[in-house]
């Protein structure tokens, strides 16, 4: 007790003897005088920023201590980010929080370089998708000089989803989620995110949205698009309900196949409900288009799982979920299940596909002579932004490919889709090769939630958006850093 006390009369003196100093007094005067004038100017933003400051400096020890932290952060706030931005917009008016994922992409480059840039295995990056991500970043940066090109700030903003976070995450992940572990930490934290997404988004269903969802909703943008014949498209925390269902249909057909591999029985339970609910979370938003993510990803995996009896058993479950929305009305009361069905039962003749398709009718006529595009930025949310009157900021492209080619024009249509292909098919024969049965199953499920994502993107734009090209760029690169986590020598002495 005595040492304890006299511990605090030494700290407590030399306390006392810091003040007496000069520096020390002018020092201490000065930092209060200057937080004081910042919280005056900068009001409750200002101060909520000193409360934080402490946590952000540990962040920022711990980050470069660990750069992994950077790309599990990126990871997170791409779910969490735009629902961020919405209670920022209401309380403050704003807020700048639209280039964090580039200020944390930045940070963890650093990071990587001042911590162990010479002892760093350098290997994974000399492969095929590190090439291609290359190619199809250079293709977007000589679209600068596109004559067509109306604002090189649009550019700017617009060719980070296009490129730019491709080029930067799939390099990261091969060299900082180079072990096994990280794999299991990114499915584990990718399907925890989309299972807080799904309850987040029962609570817009079932009780109601809270003061910044509504004026977000409030926007005659939004509440057109999301509120249809009196019914919620529930969002969730994400940008809108169209990537809110395909993600949920990702992480859903995800989880799924994840609970049909090898492992402890109550582990296949958690990801069977987990993926059974963000199933729903797909019916809830009310996203028609996001039906086929789970589609493609189940018949992508029953092709790719060799098991004769799993493959007839998936095809015999496939026609049972489409006769019951093709051929009964059972549940038609639900307005989820009523939507979806009527998608079915409509086929070609929905308005809004007739619609896209009179679009890019357009579209080509307008593109016939412009084989590199209107220039990246030109069209979608950037265009109507920086370049309001131009012919692609008012024609609405709706898919992701359809953005790219009116953009980038055929060539870059041909360039993009090529560079998805090569992934796709060098990473299925890359899933071929792994014999390790718990690591192949989960590869499956990244290779399947691609494919899905890949095929939905004609109908929607999600592959460019948060969390989705996030979490898909993530798994592109486990996709080609599998093989290396195989062990089939232990493989062979368990069987």
């Amino acid at each position: 007790m005595e040492s304890v006390q006299n511990q605090i009369a030494v700290f407590t003196a030399t306390g006392a003897e810091r003040l007496e100093r000069p520096a020390y007094t002018a020092l201490l005067i000065a930092a209060t005088t200057a937080s004081g004038y910042l919280v005056a100017k900068g009001g409750l933003a200002a101060a909520t920023g000193f409360i934080f400051l402490p946590f952000l400096i540990f962040y920022l020890v711990k980050l470069f201590k660990c750069p992994a932290i950077g790309l599990i952060t990126i990871l997170v706030w791409s779910f969490l980010g735009i629902g961020l931005k919405r209670y920022t917009f209401a309380l403050f008016g704003g807020g700048k929080l639209g280039l964090a994922i580039d200020a944390l992409l930045l940070l963890t480059f650093i990071a990587l370089l001042l911590n162990n840039f010479y002892q760093l295995n350098w290997k994974p990056l000399k492969n095929g998708i590190t090439v291609v991500v290359f190619i199809w970043f250079l293709y977007n940066v000589l679209q600068i000089f596109n004559p067509e090109t109306a604002s090189t700030t649009a550019w700017f903003f617009a060719v980070r989803g296009v490129a730019l976070y491709m080029l930067a995450m799939i390099p990261l992940t091969l060299l900082l989620f180079n072990k096994r572990k990280y794999l299991d930490l990114f499915i584990w934290l990718w399907l925890a995110l989309s299972f807080f997404g799904l309850l987040w988004g029962l609570k817009q269903q079932l009780i109601e949205l809270d003061f910044a969802e509504k004026i977000w909703i409030a926007d005659p943008r939004n509440s057109s698009t999301h509120l249809l014949h009196g019914k919620l498209r529930v969002f969730s925390f994400y940008t809108d309900a169209g990537q809110f269902g395909a993600a949920q249909g990702h992480a859903g057909i995800a989880a799924l196949i994840l609970a049909l591999g090898p492992g402890k029985w109550f582990k296949k339970i958690g990801y069977g409900i987990v993926g059974l609910l963000c199933i729903w979370g797909l019916m809830i938003s009310g996203t028609r288009g996001a039906l086929i993510v789970p589609f493609i990803g189940a018949v992508v995996y029953l092709c790719l799982s060799k098991n004769w009896k799993l493959l007839i058993s998936g095809v015999i479950l496939l026609i049972f979920v489409y006769s019951f929305f093709r051929f009964t009305y059972i549940g038609q009361g639900v307005y989820a299940i009523g939507r979806m069905r009527d998608a079915i039962h409509q086929g070609a003749d929905v308005p809004s596909l007739q619609a896209r398709i009179r679009n890019q009718k357009l579209l080509s006529a307008y593109l016939e002579n412009k084989p590199f595009g209107g220039g990246v930025g030109s069209a979608g949310y950037w265009g109507m932004r920086f370049n309001p009157d131009s012919f692609l900021a008012q024609t609405p492209t709706d898919s992701w490919y359809v953005r790219i080619w009116a953009e980038e024009g055929i060539i870059g249509l041909y360039l993009h889709i090529g560079m998805l292909l090569y992934i796709l098919v060098v990473g299925g024969q890359n899933v071929l090769r792994i014999r390790d049965p718990d690591l192949r199953q989960k590869i499956m499920a990244l290779y399947a939630g691609v494919w899905g994502i890949a095929v939905a993107s004609y109908g929607n734009q999600i592959l460019g958006q948060m969390p989705t090209g996030i979490v898909v760029y993530i798994s592109m690169a486990f996709l080609f850093l599998a093989p290396q986590f195989d062990s089939p020598q232990k493989i062979k002495g368990d069987l």
